[in-house]
């Protein structure tokens, strides 16, 4: 839980009056590859980076503390506390239930002395609500509407994101979707990516910095003109820009790896978004499904 910080007021940042977040994103393509890395994690994760020590954001951002140091310099801050305070500062004027200020419905979960476990869980209570709220209804059809109406579904994820990939696959094998799963550089896997056509809806699943692999399959199915969706934490992530369709999900959480719990809730909502479109039909086939 975040403890209330007395500060005082903040030296005028560089960028004047404009929010940070804007300031890092309108700027994003002149950093190198580690600081766009920071980059992406405070535009997604203001409310963390306000608060955190640097090796904090440095261990969420999978990057080095000096690293962190060198991109609030970057930004023309002398050093991060100048740029966590202008973090602080934008994360307290978002209006409450504004469209980027995640919305939490009635009190607090538990008391006020939390325990870790407790803390983990408050923090995917959030995660879910501050999905839901930032999800746009015309993309989440268009990611229905683009799995309905592909000839096969190529699902992209590694490490990780495997398992994501592999469940979705199985969502989508319950409903007679064609789908496979690229988890791996493996011959079998490029033997899959080198059937990708027009036809053929890519999904690209990704946490933080997405692997080579993913980003490769994105870039190919664009090359050949396939339907290609993002899902991922980070809006700023190479991922979602070579994607048409991008659904995003926030995975805060106090733990030492990043919370995939409103991934799941995505990846369900979407598998029940297809069921939805002929419930009838596919009820047949998953009561068949599951006596054999």
């Amino acid at each position: 839980m975040k403890q209330a910080i007395a500060i005082t007021a903040a030296p005028e940042a560089p960028h004047g009056h404009q929010a940070l977040s804007a300031y890092i994103t309108a700027r994003f393509d002149e950093f190198s590859r580690s600081q766009k890395d920071v980059a992406q994690y405070i535009v997604d994760h203001l409310d963390e980076a306000a608060f955190q020590t640097a090796e904090e954001l440095a261990r969420r951002a999978n990057t080095s503390s000096s690293t962190v140091v060198r991109f609030s310099q970057a930004l023309g801050f002398e050093g991060f506390p100048e740029l966590q305070q202008a973090a602080r500062d934008e994360y307290r004027r978002r209006p409450a239930g504004g469209g980027t200020e995640p919305v939490v419905a009635g009190g607090p979960l538990f008391s006020l002395d939390h325990t870790e476990f407790e803390s983990a869980l408050a923090a995917d209570h959030v995660n879910v609500e501050d999905t839901a709220h930032k999800l746009s209804r015309a993309d989440v059809e268009a990611a229905i509407d683009a799995i309905v109406s592909a000839e096969k579904v190529v699902i992209a994820g590694t490490d990780q994101m495997a398992f994501f990939a592999s469940y979705l696959r199985h969502l989508l094998m319950l409903l007679d979707v064609r789908a496979e799963i690229v988890a791996s550089p493996s011959q079998e896997a490029l033997g899959r990516l080198s059937r990708i056509d027009e036809r053929t809806l890519v999904v690209g699943l990704s946490a933080g910095r997405p692997h080579p692999l993913i980003t490769r399959t994105m870039k190919l199915a664009r090359h050949r003109h396939a339907m290609t969706l993002a899902i991922t934490d980070a809006t700023l992530s190479e991922v979602a820009r070579l994607a048409r369709i991008r659904l995003y999900y926030s995975s805060n959480t106090p733990a030492f790896v990043r919370s995939h719990t409103a991934l799941l809730s995505i990846i369900q909502a979407l598998a029940y978004g297809v069921y939805s479109r002929d419930a009838q039909q596919y009820d047949v086939r998953i009561k068949a499904f599951r006596l054999k």
